[in-house]
């Protein structure tokens, strides 16, 4: 098993890894198709299922989808170009992707959400259509949104593509207990086994590319810390996090703060990340952009708050977390549509346990320990977002799941390594619990806090 970790962390759009770029993703695929094919489409039409349908209008999903089938991309989005192609198309009724002809494509026709029909390979499901001069479809295509921006095809999803083996790798663990084994036989750290298996992979000097990374979440966290006002998408939710960073730096100038305002520091990096991602910003996926405030938020912690941090060790921070992202993925969700939000806030509280753990000092033992005590008390995490906004509970959410993940950490650094359950036994739990979980609880808005807080 291989995920590169440039596939867990990913430069993307909010407000959703899985219903805003994965649906701009497989629009792009689907226009792919389109070009090689032999005839000439004359119009288009999409459709989306399941928590695409539920909670598309809130997660802008069908603004997404449009989008990439005007041609854009979430890795090159460019917000002023996407509304002036948004204007034109509803105007015109057509696309103009680059390398096709222009297709007709009128959103209040051809973009529909199907409430009715669930697709079955996966809670997040899309029907991509291209029709002829008559309206009649002569290519369809199924795409899933699998969570943190990752989409399969049907055909690629039924043949188990997301798990396929890949090229060879030195270390190729499929869980905790082969990775801590291969640690030990090798006498490598969990970072040091991820960055040989991203050489031979064709990746040999990861650090460039994961200092690109940690720049877009830490200029997501300055933006979100410089930036006030109200949210869109008609639930009034004020920014906090920039009023709450002002006040703590006061108290800091007056030495005077109790000791638990350390926690108020990290929930403040985990917002301004969470509210610049429900503003439709650019994040980074860590896994999903539902969880994009953990990750950075621990690591702002310990670089400025933790006296022996080093931007050297940044890398061993993220390789490590993407190893056990990678886990988490593989063996069980790291999708809300599919696991509730114990895949999303969980699964990146794990991811940043370990990181935490690892770079300041911890073995793999400790690092695995880490990991699952942060997603242990995650588990049964519903995600029921109020209008199905990446608003409430989510922005919160990242921050008290950054302060968990370095409870976590602080708390497998006191022991040996050795603990009652493992991280495999968390991971497998956590998939069998959002196997059980009922549909309403899983980035529906059919259930928890979306049906009792107001909607306005």
């Amino acid at each position: 098993m291989f995920l590169s970790v440039f596939e867990i962390f990913k430069i993307g759009i909010g407000p959703s890894s899985s219903h805003t770029m994965g649906p701009m993703v497989a629009a792009a695929r689907f226009l792919d198709r389109l070009r090689e094919a032999p005839f000439e489409a004359k119009g288009l039409r999409a459709s989306l299922h399941g928590s695409l349908a539920f909670t598309g209008k809130g997660h802008a999903t069908d603004r997404a989808t449009i989008l990439g089938l005007a041609g854009f991309e979430p890795v090159t989005y460019d917000n002023e170009k996407a509304e002036t192609a948004l204007t034109r198309i509803a105007e015109t009724g057509e696309v103009t992707p680059d390398g096709l002809p222009p297709m007709a494509f009128e959103p209040a026709r051809d973009m529909l959400f199907d409430y009715d029909e669930a697709l079955p390979g996966h809670p997040n499901g899309m029907k991509l259509m291209a029709l002829d001069g008559q309206g009649d479809v002569i290519l369809s295509e199924v795409y899933y949104s699998v969570g943190g921006g990752f989409v399969l095809t049907e055909a690629e999803l039924a043949a188990g593509e997301d798990k396929a083996p890949g090229a060879p790798i030195p270390y190729p663990f499929h869980s905790a207990a082969e990775m801590l084994e291969m640690a030990r036989a090798s006498g490598l750290t969990i970072a040091q086994m991820k960055a040989a298996n991203e050489a031979a992979r064709g990746r040999p000097d990861v650090s460039t590319g994961v200092g690109q990374i940690w720049k877009v979440m830490s200029d997501c966290i300055d933006r979100g810390l410089d930036s006030d006002g109200l949210l869109p998408g008609g639930l009034a939710v004020r920014r906090r996090a920039r009023a709450i960073h002002e006040a703590l730096k006061e108290e800091a100038g007056r030495n005077l703060a109790p000791p638990h305002v350390v926690n108020d520091w990290i929930s403040c990096y985990a917002m301004a990340v969470n509210e610049e991602n429900a503003a439709g910003g650019q994040v980074v996926t860590a896994p999903t952009n539902g969880a994009a405030g953990v990750m950075p938020a621990v690591m702002k912690y310990w670089l400025t708050h933790v006296p022996t941090a080093t931007p050297s060790k940044i890398t061993e921070f993220m390789l490590t977390a993407a190893a056990i992202g990678g886990l988490v993925k593989y063996n069980a969700s790291i999708s809300g549509a599919e696991a509730g939000c114990q895949a999303e806030v969980g699964s990146a509280a794990a991811m940043a346990a370990a990181g935490l753990c690892a770079v300041m000092g911890g073995t793999p033992e400790q690092i695995e320990n880490a990991a699952e005590i942060a997603l242990e008390h995650h588990l049964g995490m519903t995600c029921d977002p109020v209008a199905g906004l990446v608003q409430v509970p989510c922005i919160e959410r990242n921050g008290l799941g950054a302060i968990k993940a370095v409870s976590a950490a602080s708390l497998a650094l006191r022991g040996d390594g050795r603990h009652f359950v493992p991280l495999d036994a968390c991971i497998e739990t956590m998939r069998q619990t959002g196997r059980d979980m009922h549909e309403h609880y899983k980035e529906t808005s059919l259930g928890g806090l979306a049906v009792n807080v107001p909607n306005c």
